[in-house]
This record gives C-alpha cells, sequence and structure tokens, in this order.
C-alpha cells in the first residue's frame, strides 16, 4: 500500500486543494464555504492540513477560528484513498494546532446529502447535534493544558468507551451513580448538599476490569486522564519516589480537570508495620500529605487501584481521604454472557452454545474471556490456512479457546475477596 502522510497547508498546495475543493466526489455536495472562502482562509494563514501521497495532495481539511471556537469550513479526500483513516488522521492533526491556539469547541455543518467526512468526524469523538447535520466537539483541554499533560503522559480517552463497556452491569451502574453523575452534575449535586466524590478506591483481583473501568470514567466525563506509575517514577526520579510523587502531584495542580489514575497503589502506600524500610513508610507518609491539597479543587478525581485491599494502609482507607472503597469482582453468568457475545459477535459462527460457554467459564474474569476469545479466533484462523476446513467458530471450538486459557482466579482468590468486600468496602 502506498504511504500517505499528513502536514501542514503550504502555499503551493493551493492550486490542488481547490481542484480537490471543486471535486463533489472529493468533498461532498452542497457545501456550506466555496472556493472564495478557501482562498480567504489559506491568505489569512487559518488552520489547515492536507493529506499526500508522495508529492500529489489527496485531502484537505481547513478551519475558520473565532475566539475559542473553530468551524471546520470543509473535509476534502480524493474518492480512492477514502476509508483508510486518513481523513481522522487529518482531524486530529488539525485539532492539535486549535487546542495550541486556543480552541475549546468545535464545529462543522455538513449538508444532509454530504457523507463526506462525516465517518471521520464520529471517529475523532465528535457529536451531531439531532435533526441537523451540525457536529461538533468540546475539547477540555486549554493550550496551558498541553504541556503539562505531555509531561505526565497523559491523554485524551476517545468518546464512548464507557458506552461500549460490556457486562459487569452492576459495578457499571454502582460507578455510574456514585461517581459519574454528581461529577457530570455538580449544579444538581450542590444544589442538594451532595459533595462529588474526589477519590475513590477500585479493589478487587487482577484481570477484572479496573483499569479499564478508570478509563471509561474519564471517557465519560470528556476529563483528560493521567495514570502514574510507582515503579517507574521511582526509577525516573534520582531523589526517590516521594519526591517523584510531590513532583507528579505539582504538575496535576496546574490541570483545569483531571483523572489521575494509579494502579497497584499499595506500593505507595502499604501497609507501616515492623519490618517495613524506612524509604517505604516515607512515600506512604508522602502519598497521604498529597491527597488532602488535591481534594480542594473540584473537577479532579483520583482512582487508585489495588489487587489487596487488605494490605493498604489503614490511614490510607481512612474516611476523609477516600469517599468510596467500591469492590470490582469477577463477572458473574450474566456479566460473562454479555462479555463472550461482544466478542463472538465478531466471529463467523456455527451454532455456538453460549450458554454452555458461559458454564464452562467460571471464574474467568474478562481479561481471561478476551484471551480465550482470540485464542478461539486463532484456532479457527489456522484451520482456515494451513487445512483449508470452514471459517465459522463452533462450540468446541470456544471449549478450546477455554482450555488453553489459564485461569487468573481461583476459589481461594474469590473467598478472600468476599471477605474483603465484609471488612473494606464502602459504598
Amino acid at each position: 500500500m502506498t504511504p500517505w502522510r499528513i502536514r501542514d497547508l503550504h502555499d503551493d498546495d493551493l492550486d490542488a486543494v481547490i481542484r480537490l475543493w471543486d471535486d463533489l466526489t472529493a468533498g461532498g455536495a452542497s457545501p456550506a464555504f466555496g472556493v472564495s472562502d478557501l482562498i480567504a482562509a489559506v491568505r489569512s494563514d487559518a488552520p489547515a492540513v492536507v493529506a499526500v501521497v508522495g508529492d500529489e495532495v489527496v485531502g484537505a481539511v481547513v478551519a475558520s477560528v473565532s475566539g475559542t471556537r473553530a468551524q471546520l469550513m470543509r473535509i476534502t479526500l480524493a474518492a480512492g484513498w477514502r476509508r483508510q483513516g486518513i481523513g481522522s488522521a487529518m482531524l486530529i492533526e488539525l485539532e492539535r494546532r486549535l487546542v495550541s491556539a486556543g480552541v475549546h469547541r468545535i464545529t462543522c455543518l455538513l449538508a444532509a446529502d454530504n457523507e463526506v467526512g462525516a465517518l471521520a468526524l464520529e471517529h475523532c469523538g465528535y457529536s451531531v447535534h439531532p435533526g441537523m447535520r451540525l457536529f461538533e466537539k468540546l475539547e477540555p483541554v486549554g493550550p496551558e493544558d498541553v504541556g503539562v499533560l505531555a509531561q505526565l503522559g497523559g491523554r485524551m480517552i476517545r468518546a464512548g468507551l464507557w458506552e461500549q463497556l460490556g457486562g459487569m452491569t452492576k459495578e457499571k451502574e454502582l460507578i455510574e451513580r456514585r461517581i459519574i453523575l454528581p461529577l457530570a452534575n455538580p449544579l444538581t449535586a450542590g444544589r442538594l448538599g451532595l459533595v462529588p466524590p474526589q477519590a475513590v478506591i477500585l479493589f478487587g483481583p487482577p484481570g477484572t476490569g479496573k483499569t479499564t473501568f478508570a478509563k471509561g470514567v474519564a471517557s465519560r466525563l470528556g476529563w483528560p486522564f493521567v495514570e502514574l506509575f510507582p515503579s517507574r517514577l521511582g526509577a525516573d526520579s534520582p531523589a526517590g519516589l516521594a519526591a517523584a510523587l510531590r513532583d507528579a502531584f505539582g504538575l496535576i495542580a496546574e490541570l483545569d480537570r483531571v483523572v489521575v489514575f494509579i494502579d497497584e497503589v499499595e506500593e505507595i502506600a502499604g501497609l507501616r508495620r515492623p519490618g517495613v524500610p524506612a524509604h517505604s513508610q516515607g512515600v506512604t507518609n508522602e502519598m497521604l500529605k498529597l491527597i488532602p491539597p488535591f481534594r480542594e479543587r473540584d473537577e479532579r478525581l483520583l482512582v487508585c487501584a489495588t489487587n489487596s485491599v487488605r494490605e493498604l494502609d489503614s490511614a490510607f482507607l481512612r474516611h476523609g481521604r477516600f469517599d468510596y472503597v467500591i469492590p470490582v469482582g469477577p463477572p458473574d453468568d450474566e456479566a460473562r454472557l454479555a462479555i463472550w457475545e461482544r466478542y463472538l459477535s465478531s466471529m463467523p459462527q456455527a451454532g455456538v452454545d453460549v450458554g454452555y460457554v458461559v458454564q464452562e467459564s467460571r471464574l474467568f474474569t474478562p481479561a481471561d474471556i478476551e484471551f480465550a476469545a482470540r485464542r478461539t479466533a486463532q484456532l479457527v484462523f489456522e484451520r482456515v490456512v494451513f487445512e483449508q476446513g470452514g471459517d465459522a467458530a463452533t462450540t468446541e471450538d470456544v471449549l478450546s479457546g477455554i482450555r488453553q486459557t489459564r485461569r487468573t482466579l481461583t476459589p481461594e482468590i474469590v473467598a478472600q475477596f468476599e471477605q474483603d468486600i465484609a471488612s473494606y468496602a464502602r459504598l
């Protein structure tokens, strides 16, 4: 496949872009902006990018900026280069320039008969207003936050991830009610005297989806997502982990809104007891001091995850530091059914007995099911390639995938988790 790349629109690209602009097959019918608008925008140095293959311009996106708002004038792409991700790539590059220019809201008006660009807009998180073809995207990250996010390795999670989380309905509903809705509706919460949560702990066995839930919360709120890795912070800082944490939270304080996620938080908030090295206790002390100032600002959420909540220091779990301590356990039969159906729906099937598959995958975590489904697809793939066999997955294929998957959980782990729910959960 011929490689393509995205770059800024140059002055000598204008003729090629005009040809695309005039080509209704490249830009769709009934354009909202004409060629004269394009020329005026380019001559005024409006943000614009092009897609090129070799020296040929095959696509372009140009924006008109007014203060903190921008309007995408048109998305053009030569017919032979569609459905290869080029439209989405152009949008992503243009958005970076718009955010750096202080833009927070981006709109694109498409005529009802214009399908060119609509798919790229949807893929990039734009929402379409009902009754019209007005696509809009609110950028929650201001230009002053871009550099801070880059230093922290933060990013925006793609829109719609929360809605796409299948299975684990009970946990999802609890997190939606306790965490997301109060943060998404602060005025209503405040009017009713409800203080939105600012720090929560998710605990449960490995592979149960704690990280995915944290990313889903960030996606649902539309806030930047920053994941801190204790082992990496400690390795990268000559001054040690406690100092690295202090520096990281200092940068986080510069962000207007953010979801901060720390996995395996027991590494930095473990039990302080005899025999624990002094530097480890110092890290725990530092983390305890960092949480109160983090909680002083609105529109921020700290999500800590652990596989072993009983290993966390009691002061760390105390009321006033964390609003909720929420268990995220292995999926029950209903959740496993939903997860299996999501993966199996992408495969050709030959009468798979999903109910039997669900029963045979007891104690499987969502991660285990994902691996078993991938293993099933691999088995069918090899049968087609090497044996010229059928391409439809059977019940036996799925069961083979299950048998070739090592379970993460044991009955003993589940029993311990249930004890932890009784001892530590705070819902």
